[in-house]
C-alpha cells in the first residue's frame, strides 16, 4: 500500500522555524509534482506550496511567500517544507500530497499523507 509519511511538526513560538519532511513508503513518486496543504480547525483544507519533479517550477500561497520554501531531494525521495517566521495563523495540520501535474487544487492530488500537526504559539 502506498503511503506518504510526514514528519517534523511540533510546537513552536511565533517567529520560530520548523522543517517538515515527506517521504513515500511502498513506491517512489518519480516524475510527480508534490504539494503541501494545511487544514486548521473549523476551516477547509488549503494549498500551501507545490513543486514539480525537477524543481523548476514552484507555487506558493501568498501568505507564506518569503517565509516558506518547498524543496525536494529526489535521491532521498523526500520533499521538504522549510517554514520560517512562523505565525499563530500558520497553526494547522499539514499534509503532503502527490499529483500528476503541478497544481494548487487539492482534487488534482491522488496520494496523501496522514498529516503532521504544527502549532505556533503567540
Amino acid at each position: 500500500q502506498v503511503q506518504l509519511v510526514e514528519s517534523g511538526g511540533g510546537l513552536v513560538q511565533a517567529g520560530g522555524s520548523l522543517r517538515l519532511s515527506c517521504a513515500p513508503s511502498g513506491r517512489t513518486f518519480s516524475g510527480r509534482a508534490m504539494g503541501w496543504f494545511r487544514q486548521a480547525p473549523g476551516k477547509e483544507r488549503e494549498f500551501v506550496a507545490a513543486m514539480t519533479w525537477s524543481g523548476g517550477n514552484t507555487y506558493y500561497r501568498d501568505s507564506v511567500k518569503g517565509r516558506f520554501t518547498i524543496s525536494r531531494d529526489n535521491g532521498k525521495n523526500t520533499v521538504y517544507l522549510q517554514m520560517n517566521s512562523l505565525k499563530p495563523e500558520d497553526t494547522a495540520v499539514y499534509y503532503c500530497a502527490a499529483a500528476v501535474r503541478l497544481s494548487t487544487w487539492s482534487n488534482d492530488y491522488d496520494y496523501w499523507g496522514q498529516g503532521t500537526q504544527v502549532t505556533v504559539s503567540s
